[in-house]
């Protein structure tokens, strides 16, 4: 496997992964994946709709019931989940394992105005498998956490192309989204920024 270009707190990122072609071919993709299962946009427990939308493909889909998250195996409209693109399984591929393939792909799409708060992606059931991240169109500024809430922090901004894979000691590791660069890609019409997040999830 290739080796990442650094490693921060012990998160592997690789910087420019993917070149433009194999970019606008992900995107490609992905526009398959929307159609079949549109985005929609999430209610916290708290009762607030999150300013990222998002959907998934693969055997499992992330969801908030407006009580808790939860992995479904079917889209908020009733429908499957479509298979995760080859693309997207090719990184993985790389990067993870070639046996072992994630069980879902959870696809944020973020907009100038859009956020994720420090969180631990921790709904799955095994934990041994890492989350890979793929940062498609504006850049983004990638917030590195501790395993607990609170704490000092580590920022770096990430470019379309960008992968992170967060396993080990960096596996619950909190992590989020501060803001996006709006306008620093052309990679998308309308632009904006799409994260694709990997996971084994039993």
């Amino acid at each position: 496997m290739s080796e990442p270009t650094l490693i921060l707190r012990d998160v592997a990122i690789y910087k420019g992964w993917l070149d433009l072609g194999e970019q606008a071919a992900l995107v490609t993709a992905l526009r398959d994946v929307v159609a079949r299962a549109p985005l929609f946009q999430p209610v916290t427990p708290t009762g607030r709709a999150m300013s990222v939308r998002m959907t998934s493909a693969g055997r499992y889909g992330w969801i908030s019931d407006g009580q808790r998250y939860r992995y479904a195996r079917h889209h908020p409209d009733g429908m499957a989940w479509p298979p995760i693109p080859e693309p997207v399984l090719a990184i993985w591929r790389a990067l993870v394992s070639e046996t072992r393939l994630p069980d879902c792909c959870l696809i944020n799409h973020y907009t100038t105005e859009a956020r994720m708060g420090l969180h631990q992606d921790r709904d799955e059931v095994d934990f041994s498998w890492p989350v890979l991240s793929v940062s498609l169109g504006d850049d983004a500024l990638f917030r590195i956490g501790n395993l607990t809430r609170g704490g000092k922090t580590d920022s770096l901004w990430l470019a379309s192309g960008d992968v992170v894979v967060m396993g080990g000691a960096a596996r619950l590791v909190y992590h989020g989204i501060d803001r996006i660069r709006p306008g620093s890609s052309s990679l998308l019409r309308g632009g904006g920024r799409i994260n694709l997040t990997c996971r084994v999830v039993m």
